[in-house]
């Protein structure tokens, strides 16, 4: 099953170092080793343990559970495999994820209707990609680009911004959308966040921006929240680089990079 994922693939660089830290054996076990080694909990700084789904009570809410008890129903696919390396590689993203989450299920319980907030914490959980941004003129127009669907002006005439430290990364985060990107097809599209950062991020090494953005998205839903609004689409193959043949013609078409809708 694991060898369907293809780690030279750009999209997978957020966890691959997570990945290359496991052990040999079930991967429930390597990932307790690792949980155990980086020292990660829950918001009520319970350890965070992976356990087998059939732990989880039938009458549980999963995200509930990972609250009261730090234990994360872990089954064996590809989906919880990755679920697994984004909690080694953002943890104070899903440990803030799933406190708001486990707030939402106490306050509302668990309904047909999530109501907005734990409705945007799922999509951010499953299919979210960061876009780390300089905070400067450039990186403004570049992501206004990206809110008006300005596909070709984004993603071809500034494709140089997301050149290595010139202002502009995708950082992938939902691991429904990593595994989507097992089989990649052109029309695979995030929910996107957009994280504006000071100039002298983007000369940190890898780890520590990774640091930084963990840090800043997870004070940032703390103070402020979540809500749908907070996200804009971004074509995973879209990114410059991450696909060949991204010629302009490539972004022009309009079955996946598609025009803003407006208001009537």
């Amino acid at each position: 099953m694991f060898a369907q994922i293809d780690w030279t693939r750009p999209w997978y660089d957020t966890v691959r170092p997570a990945f290359e830290r496991l052990a040999g054996g079930p991967f429930i076990d390597a990932f307790n080793a690792n949980a155990a080694r980086l020292g990660l909990v829950n918001h009520r700084g319970q350890a965070i343990r992976f356990v087998p789904q059939e732990a989880l009570p039938p009458d549980a809410a999963y995200e509930e559970f990972i609250g009261a008890t730090g234990c994360v129903p872990t089954r064996e696919n590809l989906h919880d495999f990755f679920n697994g390396l984004v909690w080694q590689t953002f943890p104070r993203i899903k440990r803030a994820l799933n406190a708001l989450q486990a707030a939402q299920i106490q306050a509302a319980g668990v309904g047909k209707s999530r109501g907005p907030a734990r409705d945007a914490a799922t999509i951010y959980d499953e299919n979210a990609a960061l876009l780390l941004v300089r905070d400067d003129e450039a990186g403004h127009a570049l992501v206004d680009d990206l809110r008006e669907h300005r596909w070709v002006d984004a993603l071809w005439t500034r494709r140089a911004q997301f050149a290595a430290g010139a202002g502009a990364e995708v950082w992938l985060f939902g691991h429904a959308l990593m595994e989507k990107l097992v089989a990649p097809r052109k029309a695979i599209t995030a929910h996107t966040r957009v994280v504006f950062a000071p100039g002298e991020v983007f000369a940190l090494p890898w780890q520590a921006r990774r640091d930084w953005i963990d840090a800043a998205e997870s004070a940032a839903m703390k103070t402020n929240g979540l809500s749908t609004a907070g996200f804009m689409p971004l074509q995973a193959l879209g990114v410059p680089g991450w696909w060949p043949g991204q010629d302009e013609a490539f972004y022009r078409d309009e079955t996946v990079f598609r025009p803003k809708r407006r208001q009537a």
